[in-house]
């Protein structure tokens, strides 16, 4: 009990509890803890009801996360604790698990190398290299475990020298200890053999030898001892537990008083830790203030930052983190950000230069023809959006821009195929629905323009666009109230839409109300002064009037 006290309030974990991309962690651990207890039912009664709920308990853990993929080896470790050695049908019953920690994993190896990584690897050196973090990485693990204090997500990243020996010097000494503790196991050395075995087991995983995207920023995180923290805090626990039992009663006094001073402690380091996950700004900031060099965090933090409309201070984090660690997906942010601020020329360099990096790129090359589609240079723009759907043809916001741009081109035929393929991809897409409206409705093709103009208002009650496009095919109609409804609907959501106001006035006029179309007409040139139709619109209703 003590234990899972321990655990339960323990800083280290709050990486994985409060920080919601992390929760399949939490998920798989439920999962992995109910494999072991029902495991050690099975090998108390041998009923195989007990051994197959435990195996569909393990498929459960790894199918929320394969970080639970060393379970086998963890209940080997618990059989032989229990009967202090290790039978024949004990490595025959632990086959099935092996079983499935080898399909898993391989499927996990596999991803990360083909859909994360995209066939590259993560420069940590060669074998040496990996030899030599795989040796430092656990007493960095252990060290936070016993004294979890500056905390972050992204630690500095080590430097390895595989050409020196003392690079080798912390595996050596783990190595020593452990044959110590074998040496040792019928004695002494047994429960810390355990527990520390079980603690080296589970992080094998995150030890350097198998690729993981997050490698390029650091090569720890707190969240990836979730598992292994477990037998440290145990051989803690147990270790005071077994003093205090040694001192009788005074011992029963101090170990409560400890346990108490203890966990207090650590439920205040917890409660600081989870204040920094308040939101993404906090996290990379404090992250910032620890780690000053972790491009990552400038990035994340400028993403932030850009989403609140701060976009000089973004700018700052982005070129922060270009100049720490040049990254394709930087360049493009801060492209973003310069073709928010109307820098097109600068954004156009950004995007290119995210393209020199990594030539297959897709979102650079949409990025592009966002900026070419905005300057009128509708050919280019559709040569970047077809660049971009070859290297990745199932991204919707392509297969929708590239339809804008065939439209305005008058290849109506073209720009219906690429939204009705965006829809494909993306069926709740509601401006693909709404640009398909306004195909259609070009098409002549008035009834199903009009559904998929509906169902972008369902999809997505607060556009504007949708609102004012409904309007004009109701004023086709001859509904003018109900066109009237949807350009006021759509003026106050967005009051400065220039177009709805012309549409407005527009269907005033039609309805007699000249008056009130000539203040729309004058709102409409106010806000886009070189607006031709509205100028003209003006003229003619107040020539009327």
């Amino acid at each position: 009990m003590g234990g899972g006290l321990v655990f339960a309030v323990h800083p280290v974990n709050v990486a994985t509890v409060a920080w919601i991309s992390e929760q399949k962690n939490t998920l798989s651990m439920f999962f992995y803890a109910v494999a072991i207890l029902l495991y050690l039912r099975f090998d108390e009664t041998t009923r195989w009801r007990w051994y197959g709920l435990s195996l569909a308990a393990f498929l459960l853990a790894l199918l929320s996360k394969t970080a639970a993929v060393m379970l086998p080896v963890a209940l080997l470790g618990c059989v032989w604790w229990r009967h202090r050695g290790l039978r024949v049908r004990d490595i025959l019953y632990s086959v099935p698990f092996f079983g499935l920690s080898l399909v898993l994993g391989l499927a996990t190896v596999w991803y990360q190398r083909h859909q994360v990584l995209r066939g590259g690897t993560v420069q940590l050196g060669g074998f040496a290299s990996r030899l030599a973090m795989a040796g430092r990485a656990p007493w960095f693990y252990l060290s936070r475990a016993l004294l979890p204090v500056d905390l972050t997500v992204i630690y500095p990243k080590w430097e390895i020298d595989p050409s020196r020996w003392i690079s080798y010097a912390p595996g050596m000494i783990l190595i020593g200890c452990l044959l110590v503790l074998w040496w040792k196991r019928r004695v002494w050395g047994r429960p810390l053999l355990f527990g520390l075995g079980y603690f080296l087991v589970t992080l094998f995983p995150v030890l350097g030898f198998f690729d993981q995207a997050f490698y390029s920023s650091t090569l720890v995180a707190d969240h990836w001892q979730y598992f292994s923290i477990v037998g440290v805090i145990a051989l803690v626990v147990g270790a005071g537990a077994s003093m205090c039992r040694r001192l009788g009663e005074r011992g029963r006094n101090w170990g409560m008083a400890v346990s108490v001073v203890v966990l207090l402690a650590l439920g205040t380091a917890t409660w600081r830790r989870s204040l920094v996950y308040a939101n993404e700004e906090t996290l990379w900031r404090d992250n910032l203030a620890k780690n000053p060099n972790a491009w990552m965090a400038h990035s994340n933090l400028g993403v932030e930052l850009e989403e609140s409309g701060k976009l000089s201070e973004a700018e700052e984090h982005y070129e922060e983190s270009l100049r720490i660690n040049p990254q394709p997906e930087t360049h493009c942010s801060l492209g973003n950000v310069f073709l928010q601020e109307g820098r097109l020329e600068e954004a156009i360099g950004e995007y290119q230069q995210a393209l020199r990096i990594k030539p297959d790129y897709a979102m650079a090359y949409y990025n592009l023809g966002v900026i070419l589609e905005r300057t009128g240079r509708a050919q280019d723009a559709i040569v970047q959006y077809e660049q971009a759907l070859r290297i990745n043809p199932n991204h919707a916001e392509t297969h929708s821009s590239l339809g804008n741009v065939l439209l305005q081109e008058g290849r109506l035929d073209e720009a219906i195929g690429e939204y009705q393929q965006a829809l494909r991809i993306k069926p709740d897409y509601a401006p693909a629905h709404n640009n398909l409206g306004k195909a259609l409705l070009a098409s002549g093709k008035v009834s199903e323009a009009m559904g998929h103009f509906e169902l972008a208002l369902r999809l997505e009650p607060d556009s504007a666009t949708a609102h004012s496009n409904l309007g004009g095919i109701l004023q086709r109609l001859g509904k003018l109230p109900e066109a009237v409804a949807q350009y006021e609907q759509a003026l106050r959501i967005k009051p400065d839409y220039a177009d709805a106001h012309y549409n407005l006035g527009v269907a005033l006029e039609q309805a007699g109300r000249v008056q009130e179309a000539i203040s729309h007409y004058e709102q409409a040139l106010r806000i886009k002064p070189d607006f031709v139709q509205a100028r003209n619109a003006l003229a003619r209703a107040r020539a009327v009037q």
